[in-house]
């Protein structure tokens, strides 16, 4: 065993490195004396600066030790023609075995082994729960971001659609490419097509140079469409081009420019009871529900209730240099009976908060910062959506009757802008009692 044991370049496996360790061993069978080896070291090519490097290493070091502990008593046969050449090579096998446990030791303390990651039945970044239905959402995202399918997140506001959509992103071939977000209920209706689009010099008052639309910088890449639902009738009817035709004009423009871009589109509203209403069109609707993925409310999934509650607690105590160790049973409890409106936005706020007001290990919140709702309001509110509804698809109609001159039919129409049939649009506004003749511009002239 004259020669340095040498190990095999860590990308190779235990089993390449046992069968070099074994061919030095061999090659020792030749000769009737095994001197004492002066140095054992690790030939790895450049230095340990990685915890993964020093995995490997450790783990082809066991292989080592394992093949010469059985070697140096039992395995090897070495041929020796006295007692005392016997002797010889055993102990030089035993020094071997301690110097490379010395080595092995002097590594494990110097290069501690990471410490293990809680398992939070998650596979992306900040979506944290063990929950069924989380689960159930996350198993969805895994088989959808390797397409390039269009996919429509739904959940109430604070569920977090666009965390959903960014890991949408991240494990798609897009991941090196831009995820663009925009929120469409943020810009005004005026303006909404010029940010999805862009415009040229000189398009409206205001418009001083060309600028690229976020279709534009987002290609290549994945469009987030937050609050699609909120979209006016005549930008629906450029966004769903776009998604038939990969195609699209600046505002002012007249020429085409195609467009590579994957969208993610995310509503907090019930897009079919929208299409019925006849304020969401109902081709767009099916262009954007290739893949839904549904998001549950917090209170639908309260067992992920602690582990959120762990998580802010630790996010917003690292940023405020607090150290909070335990949760307060009574506000723990309370934390888990409360219904979360706003959700896991809500829950965040307190957290957040509570964190800041915090002056002992011990974490607890103020009671009255969770009021539970009464019967008597939750009755009121959701006999009051009905109404909200009723107007805010009156006010859709008068719009569009307003843009068409008060025109139903044709392909400028009222109608055609809202996306759905003439009867339904005339039996609507039959119930609704909106007087369609006060938005013509030319009673005279202007057809039915």
């Amino acid at each position: 065993m004259r020669q340095t044991i040498a190990l095999p370049d860590l990308e190779q496996s235990s089993r390449d490195t046992f069968a070099v360790i074994r061919r030095s061993f061999s090659a020792t069978k030749g000769s009737l004396r095994v001197p004492r080896p002066t140095k054992i070291r690790t030939n790895i090519g450049n230095e340990i600066n990685a915890s993964e490097r020093i995995v490997r290493l450790c783990a082809a070091m066991d292989v080592v030790l394992e093949f010469v502990r059985n070697a140096k008593l039992r395995d090897l046969e070495l041929p020796v023609s006295d007692w005392t050449e016997q002797l010889e090579a055993r102990a030089t096998l035993e020094s071997a075995v301690e110097e490379l446990e010395l080595f092995k030791e002097q590594l494990d303390g110097e290069n501690p082994a990471p410490p293990v990651e809680v398992d939070r039945g998650s596979l992306f970044e900040e979506i944290v729960g063990t929950s069924a239905g989380l689960k159930a959402v996350l198993s969805r995202v895994i088989k959808v971001a390797a397409t390039d399918s269009t996919v429509l997140v739904t959940g109430e506001t604070g569920t977090g659609k666009e965390l959903v959509a960014q890991a949408i992103h991240r494990r798609s071939d897009r991941r090196s490419s831009a995820f663009v977000s925009v929120n469409c209920a943020a810009i005004p209706r005026e303006l909404i097509a010029s940010e999805l689009f862009g415009h040229e010099k000189g398009a409206f008052t205001g418009a001083t140079q060309q600028r690229l639309g976020r279709f534009e910088l987002a290609s290549g890449g994945t469009l987030f469409l937050d609050e699609v639902g909120e979209l006016p009738p005549e930008t629906q009817v450029a966004l769903l081009r776009v998604l038939q035709e990969h195609e699209f004009e600046r505002v002012g423009g007249s020429h085409s420019i195609r467009t590579d871009v994957r969208v993610i589109a995310a509503t907090n509203r019930d897009l079919q009871a929208a299409t019925s209403a006849g304020s969401f069109r109902s081709d767009l609707f099916y262009r954007l529900h290739v893949f839904p993925v549904e998001i549950p409310a917090l209170r639908e999934r309260k067992e992920d209730i602690l582990l959120l509650v762990e998580y802010f607690i630790d996010r917003y105590a690292r940023k405020a240099g607090k150290n909070i160790r335990t949760v307060d049973q009574k506000t723990l409890r309370l934390l888990e009976s409360y219904p979360w409106p706003g959700n896991i936005r809500e829950l965040q706020n307190v957290i957040e908060r509570s964190v800041i007001l915090c002056e002992s290990e011990i974490f607890s919140i103020d009671e009255s910062w969770l009021p539970l709702p009464h019967a008597e309001t939750e009755s009121k509110r959701h006999s009051g959506l009905p109404r909200r509804l009723e107007a805010q698809e009156k006010k859709l109609i008068e719009e569009a009757l307003s843009a068409s001159g008060g025109r139903v039919s044709g392909p400028t129409g009222a109608a055609a802008k809202l996306g759905i049939p003439r009867s339904t649009l005339e039996s609507k506004i039959k119930s609704l009692k909106i007087d369609k003749h006060r938005f013509r511009r030319d009673p005279e002239t202007s057809g039915p």
